[in-house]
C-alpha cells in the first residue's frame, strides 16, 4: 500500500511509479521503508544529492557536501523515531577530480555519521559528469512513527527553528555571502535523531522531517493521515538568521520560515494531553526547542493562517518549473 502524499509534480511522479509497480511495490510514500524484525523494526531510507540541484561547489566545501548528504538521509530515520545502525554511501566523482577530493567528501559523511551515533558500513564509487552522493541509512525502531496516524484533536509541534537554511540559499543566489549562522544551517544541518526517538516514545501519532519546507511537507502529513492541519504562522519558531533575509525582501519572517526547506526539523502530531508538561520534558531531555504551531482537525488539506487570514505558500519541489523553487 502506498502512503498518500500531498500535491506537487515530484509527488505526481511518485504516484505514477507506485501505480506502475502495483503489487510489486509496497510501503511507498513515507520517510522510510519499514521491515518487521524480531521485537522491533528495521527502518531504511535512501537519499540522493546532485551537484547543481542540491548544492553548488562554489558554495560548499566537499566535507560540507558529504556531511549535508548524510544528514539529509539520517533525518529520515529521525522522522520515524529510529536510531541509526549504519549507512552506505554511493559516490559519483567528476572525471579529473583528485583522489583526495573523494576522501574529503567521504570525511564529511563520516563526521555526520559519527555525530548521529553511527558508522559508514559500505557503499560504491563511480565516475560521472557531476558530483553525486547517494546515502542509504539503516536504523532500528521499536515503534516507527509514520506520516499516517494523526487524528482530529491532536496538536502540531515543530522542533528547533526554521528558515536559516533558506536565508543562506537566498544570499548565495543574490551573489552575497550568507551570515555565519545561516551558512552553518545549510552546510551542516543536524539530524534530530534523539528528538525523533523521544517523540516516538512519548506518544507522537505522526511525524515527518521538513526537508522541503513546512508549507509543502505539512500537506504530506495531512494527506497520509486523512486530516486537515491548521497552522498559525505567527507561532512558527523563526531562526534569527532568517529575519534579516525576510526583511530585506519585504516578506514577513514567518512566511519565509514556512517556505524554507532543508532545515531538517521535525513536524509531529501529539495528543492534546502532551501539552506544556510534555514540551518541558522534551526540551530538558534533548536540549532542542519544541513549539506548538497548530492543530489537527477533521477534513483534508492544510490551512495556513497569519493573524487569522488564510495565506497560500509553496515549498520546494524538484520538478516544478524553473524559477518557482530554485536550485538547491
Amino acid at each position: 500500500m502506498t502512503t498518500a502524499m500531498g500535491p506537487g509534480p515530484e509527488f505526481d511522479r511518485i504516484r505514477a511509479i507506485a501505480q506502475a509497480l502495483g503489487a510489486r511495490g509496497a510501503g511507498l510514500g513515507d520517510d522510510c521503508a519499514v521491515i518487521p524484525d524480531g521485537d522491533g523494526h528495521l527502518v531504511i531510507s535512501t537519499d540522493a544529492s546532485v551537484g547543481g540541484i542540491h548544492f553548488r561547489r562554489a558554495w560548499l566545501t566537499l566535507t560540507e557536501i558529504g556531511w549535508r548528504a548524510a544528514a539529509g538521509a539520517l533525518s529520515d530515520l529521525a522522522a520515524m523515531g529510529a536510531r541509526p545502525v549504519g549507512l552506505l554511501a554511493a559516490i559519483a566523482v567528476p572525471k579529473g577530480a583528485a583522489p583526495d577530493e573523494t576522501v574529503e567528501l567521504m570525511g564529511g559523511i563520516g563526521e555526520a555519521a559519527e555525530a548521529s551515533g553511527t558508522i559508514v558500513i559500505g557503499g560504491d564509487l563511480s565516475a560521472a559528469s557531476e558530483w553525486m552522493v547517494t546515502v542509504t541509512v539503516i536504523g532500528r525502531a521499536e515503534r516507527p512513527v509514520r506520516r499516517a496516524g494523526a487524528a482530529a484533536g491532536d496538536e502540531l509541534w515543530v522542533t528547533g527553528a526554521l528558515g536559516a537554511a533558506r536565508a543562506a540559499l537566498l544570499a548565495w543566489e543574490s551573489g552575497a555571502d550568507p551570515a555565519p549562522a545561516a551558512r552553518a544551517a545549510f552546510a551542516r544541518p543536524v539530524a534530530r535523531i534523539e528528538a525523533g526517538v523521544w517523540l516516538a516514545e512519548h506518544g507522537a501519532t505522526a511525524m515527518l522531517d521538513l526537508s522541503d519546507g513546512l508549507a509543502a511537507d505539512a500537506h504530506h502529513l495531512a494527506a497520509a493521515s486523512k486530516v486537515r492541519l491548521e497552522i498559525d504562522l505567527t507561532r512558527i519558531p523563526t531562526a534569527g538568521a532568517a529575519v534579516p533575509a525576510a526583511l530585506e525582501r519585504a516578506v514577513e519572517p514567518p512566511l519565509l520560515a514556512a517556505q524554507g526547506g532543508e532545515d531538517f526539523e521535525l513536524l509531529a502530531s501529539l495528543p492534546a494531553s502532551f501539552g506544556e508538561a510534555g514540551q518541558r520534558a522534551f526540551e530538558a531531555h534533548t536540549g532542542v526547542a519544541l513549539t506548538r504551531i497548530g492543530t489537527v482537525q477533521r477534513g483534508s488539506g492544510v490551512r495556513l493562517l497569519l493573524r487569522g487570514e488564510r495565506v497560500s505558500l509553496e515549498g520546494f519541489d524538484h520538478f516544478r518549473a524553473e524559477g518557482a523553487g530554485g536550485e538547491r
